[in-house]
């Protein structure tokens, strides 16, 4: 067992697969580490694949006090089991709450990242849902700790953006959901309360995301529907943006259609380690499509 002690004390339990050029999956979170298999199995015959359990999620710790999660502690913890893996610079891929940690620490610590995957990314982001995204975690949280992990995970499996994760694969379906029946209910009370609630909207960060020139790509399900406008908005904002989408798939997407994800994701790692990833030409964000005047 390989632990990465972060800052305030908190042991992160992590894996390296591989050998290569170094490539960090953060996982989402109705995941652990355990949903990046496919993945690890791909890229570790050309990568470095670290895969790692989130604070909450045993056999990472599960700090009791839910002040001890937050977005910024998210991003903190990627450096710190870099760091304790001798890591200088790593791709980081991440999906879901996994995404928005993976997108903040390219804002965040840029000259560690060769690159970033921001996959399924937007969940509560629009202004206008942000009210009931915030009663949605908190809502979350009390199930957690009154009803248990067994009750909760059955309810939250059956979320409407894992349906086509369940019609395409009931058996990865499954295995999914007894993943997740096995989290810790504290741990996962917490990082509803600490990381999801309290994440600040990709919305009030346009400022911030304009400065991005780290080579990102962004990844959606086309049935993700709560992350589809999340993520033109990223694509619109970050100079150095990709968007590509997966036809008839849902959230889980690394799960759900691994084999068009891991080809996505490749070709994007290549393209990102060649030194010829392009920037957006602002010429080229306007209305018109001929450039002509009327």
């Amino acid at each position: 067992m390989t632990i990465a002690r972060t800052d305030d004390g908190v042991d992160l339990y992590y894996e390296s697969t591989g050998s290569g050029t170094p490539v960090v999956f953060v996982h989402e979170f109705a995941g652990d580490m355990r949903s990046w298999e496919p993945q690890v199995r791909y890229f570790s015959r050309r990568y470095q694949v670290i895969t790692f359990n989130a604070r909450g999620y045993p056999p990472s710790a599960v700090p009791a006090e839910a002040s001890s999660y937050s977005q910024l502690r998210a991003v903190a913890d990627i450096l710190a089991v870099m760091d304790h893996g001798g890591i200088a610079k790593a791709h980081i891929v991440g999906l879901s709450m996994g995404g928005f940690a993976t997108l903040h620490f390219g804002l965040h610590h840029a000259e560690r990242a060769l690159s970033l995957c921001v996959a399924g990314c937007g969940y509560g982001a629009e202004l206008a849902q942000r009210d009931r995204f915030r009663g949605e975690a908190e809502a979350c949280a009390a199930m957690l700790l009154t009803e248990g992990m067994a009750v909760f995970g059955e309810k939250y499996a059956m979320g409407p953006t894992r349906l086509p994760f369940l019609r395409s694969d009931p058996r990865g379906f499954a295995e999914f959901k007894a993943q997740l029946i096995g989290h810790s209910a504290l741990g996962s009370a917490n990082t509803q309360l600490g990381v999801q609630r309290e994440r600040p909207s990709l919305y009030n960060m346009t400022e911030s995301l304009a400065k991005l020139t780290v080579p990102t790509l962004i990844v959606n399900g086309d049935e993700d529907w709560p992350s589809l406008r999340p993520g033109i908005l990223l694509k619109e904002t970050i100079p150095s943006a990709a968007l590509t989408v997966i036809p008839n798939c849902g959230h889980t997407m690394n799960l759900e259609a691994a084999d068009q994800f891991n080809r996505i994701v490749d070709d994007f790692l290549t393209h990102a380690g060649s030194g010829r990833w392009p920037m957006r030409d602002p010429r080229a964000m306007v209305a018109s499509i001929t450039g002509v005047k009327p």
